[in-house]
């Protein structure tokens, strides 16, 4: 089984960036696809993005492509979400989630394994 511990939120005006960290413990790292979720308050937890076991594979909600950037260092056990271009509307919790396999979906229920989650914050 599988933990998952989130790490690098924080404060930060509109236009900066931020990398947030995902640090597996547990598992063996290359058989899990993971996702990055967020949650804002009174809002539905909602699907960010995600990447296959290899990385070759990723997958982004409409509303960051082209901002935010997924991608896992397998050697090292790190999952990375570099976040550009904030706007305060990306204002969130952040978690990382993951499954065994590599297929990549977009629903939370999909996912097993949940950290604890990591504030993010886009002040304008």
């Amino acid at each position: 089984q599988v933990q998952l511990v989130e790490s690098g939120g924080g404060l930060v005006q509109a236009g900066d960036s931020l990398r947030l960290s995902c640090a597996p413990s547990g598992g063996t790292f290359s058989r899990y696809t993971f996702g990055w979720f967020r949650q804002a308050p009174g809002k539905e937890r909602e699907f960010v993005a995600a990447t296959s076991r290899s990385g070759g594979s990723t997958y982004y909600t409409d509303s960051v492509k082209g901002r935010f950037t997924i991608s896992r260092d397998n050697a090292k056990n790190a999952v990375y979400l570099q976040m550009d271009s904030l706007k305060p509307e990306d204002t969130a919790v952040y978690y990382c989630a993951a499954r065994v396999g590599n297929v990549i979906y977009t629903r939370a229920n999909e996912y097993d394994y949940w950290g604890q989650g990591t504030q993010v914050t886009v002040s304008s």
